[in-house]
């Protein structure tokens, strides 16, 4: 809808991001804020926001199903769900690419036996439940958002199937057996604090310097 707000935190860009966005402003709601890391762009966009959910999205995420925003939030609104997510693929990438996002949905709806998660490439939160949490922890460097949504009850957690598409840029960038290492071990610490405020490479460059 062109009320909707779009906020996009742009981390000192060199692509013409922040260009392109507000090319848009004719027809969209749309205003560039300074971005930085994920959970200070994140947190920087949720403090401008006064409605009653924020919907999270990565930069590379496409919606798979042109109703997916509309019925996650009515499945919040009539359920009154603290988070809701979705399941996630990736179309344009190599078998292994999909067979790795395929174990990470399934690992999700695992998830939702126990302790739910959703990741940030679409996570959409209640405003005043994500405050109570303190937003996204800005020391943590890696899985911030899984860290962030595991705090929510299961029964105020819900996947609506629907899904987004995202690139795999994250496997050419790492290599599938680290990010896959990575995500293992996230998911056998999840109530290890430190291990989520140590920095484990996520963000630096092929070169082993980390992200301006």
């Amino acid at each position: 809808m062109s009320s909707t707000r779009v906020l996009v935190a742009d981390a000192t860009s060199t692509d013409g991001t922040p260009e392109i966005v507000l090319s848009f402003r004719d027809r969209l709601n749309v205003s560039v804020i300074r971005g930085g890391m994920p959970s200070v762009g994140r947190n920087q966009g949720a403090a401008q926001a006064d409605t009653p959910y924020i919907l999270f999205l990565d930069a590379d995420i496409e919606l798979a199903d042109p109703s997916l925003v509309r019925r996650c939030l009515e499945r919040a609104q009539g359920k009154n769900l603290q988070c809701v997510t979705t399941n996630i693929s990736c179309h344009d990438g190599s078998w292994l690419d999909k067979v790795f996002y395929a174990g990470c949905d399934f690992s999700q709806y695992l998830s939702y036996l126990h302790r739910p998660f959703a990741t940030g490439m679409f996570m959409l939160f209640e405003r005043k439940k994500f405050w109570e949490l303190g937003g996204f922890h800005e020391q943590i460097l890696f899985a911030e958002d899984y860290r962030l949504s595991q705090q929510v009850e299961r029964k105020r957690f819900a996947i609506v199937r629907g899904g987004v598409y995202t690139t795999n840029r994250r496997f050419q960038k790492m290599g599938h057996l680290r990010v896959g290492w990575l995500f293992l071990k996230t998911a056998m610490n999840y109530g290890n604090e430190k291990y989520f405020l140590r920095d484990h490479k996520y963000w630096a460059e092929p070169n082993g310097l980390p992200r301006a």
